[in-house]
């Protein structure tokens, strides 16, 4: 197992040591870089847990495709998790709403953190309402499914699952609660929170047509059309994806500093071993071993996209949201266990009765 995590583990040695020497450079007090340390630790853990699910699912949509692109997307894709949304995305932000060029932006992260952190948040409403959407869509996308015959939370999802042949209810139940909380919000705010969530359900399914085309045309170009989201489609899936994952736990960094340096550095170890853990998921087929664990992370979506939505109205700690996706990760882990455990057993009384 140590082999999926060797390289994030000395990605993660690397940054605390030039978190160290940042801490001790720009301070030069033990007890200033000390914090700092504690600081991106505690980042880390918390990148780490609000991404597990990430992980899952990442591993879902990888298994599907074909080795040179689960490559690209584990070498190209973790290089833009970690400088795109880590580092660019917050930078983007400010320059955007303060129509700021880039290098003021990096200048304003740098020489004046308060006002950076106060840019970025002003634009949580416009984030939680995309991601939030394109969350509920990536959860609510994989539980109505007149396809799926594996239930976990069985009277719940069995319950959906009538639902599944209406066309487009998913999105009708999300354009339904989008439409909720823009009531709850002044005229402005509720105007950028809807043209957000547009925006981000437009983006799934605009994803999901690319990935449809091309998985139409590989399923022309070859006999058994078993790969469901291979090549650009799958890639600009799991990038968007991704980047959704990631609005949460860079506006949450800033409740621990507001220093671009140290969130950067936090986040970053925390994306490294979320793709270590979608290797790892992969190569070891473990998705296949835990029946249900799909299924918990698909529930930790929702729960994330539901928070995000909900965030636009009423705060809610980024440590509450870890928890809530950790706890049904664990327990989708343990009923699969149980469930393997059960199965064994009934194989060894039916073939102790031939």
């Amino acid at each position: 197992m140590l082999r999926y995590y060797k390289f994030s583990l000395v990605f993660t040695a690397a940054c605390f040591l030039a978190a160290g020497w940042y801490g001790w450079s720009s301070t030069g007090s033990f007890a200033a870089t000390a914090q700092i340390l504690w600081i991106v630790f505690v980042l880390s853990i918390l990148e780490i847990s609000l991404s597990f699910d990430n992980a899952v699912v990442n591993a879902t949509v990888l298994r599907e495709m074909d080795e040179v692109w689960q490559e690209r997307f584990l070498i190209w894709g973790i290089a833009i998790a970690v400088f795109g949304m880590r580092i660019i995305f917050p930078i983007a932000i400010v320059a955007i709403a303060a129509n700021l060029g880039p290098v003021e932006a990096v200048t304003l992260s740098l020489n004046n953190p308060e006002e950076y952190e106060q840019i970025v948040s002003s634009a949580h409403i416009g984030i939680a309402g995309f991601g939030g959407a394109f969350l509920a869509m990536v959860g609510l996308s994989f539980f109505f499914d007149a396809d799926k015959d594996v239930h976990w939370i069985a009277n719940v999802e069995r319950f959906i699952n009538r639902f599944s042949s209406v066309p487009a209810v998913e999105i009708g139940l999300l354009l339904a609660a989008i439409y909720g909380i823009s009531t709850m919000l002044s005229e402005e705010d509720a105007l950028t929170f809807l043209t957000a969530g547009v925006l981000g359900l437009v983006t799934f399914i605009g994803v999901n047509a690319v990935g449809a085309i091309i998985e139409a045309r590989e399923t022309r170009k070859k006999a058994a059309g078993e790969m469901v989201r291979s090549g650009l489609g799958g890639f600009l899936y799991l990038e968007v994806l991704d980047a959704s994952f990631s609005f949460d736990g860079v506006i949450g960094a800033f409740a621990l500093s507001n220093n671009m340096i140290i969130i950067a550095l936090g986040l970053s170890v925390g994306a490294m071993f979320v793709r270590s853990m979608t290797i790892h998921l992969v190569r070891t087929g473990t998705l296949a071993q835990y029946r249900y664990l799909e299924h918990g992370a698909f529930w930790a979506i929702i729960a994330l996209g539901a928070i995000m939505l909900v965030s636009a109205v009423v705060h809610i700690p980024e440590t509450i949201t870890g928890l809530i996706g950790a706890t049904l990760i664990g327990l989708s882990l343990w009923w699969s266990i149980r469930h393997n455990r059960r199965e064994g057993t009934a194989t060894s009384v039916t073939l102790a009765d031939d």
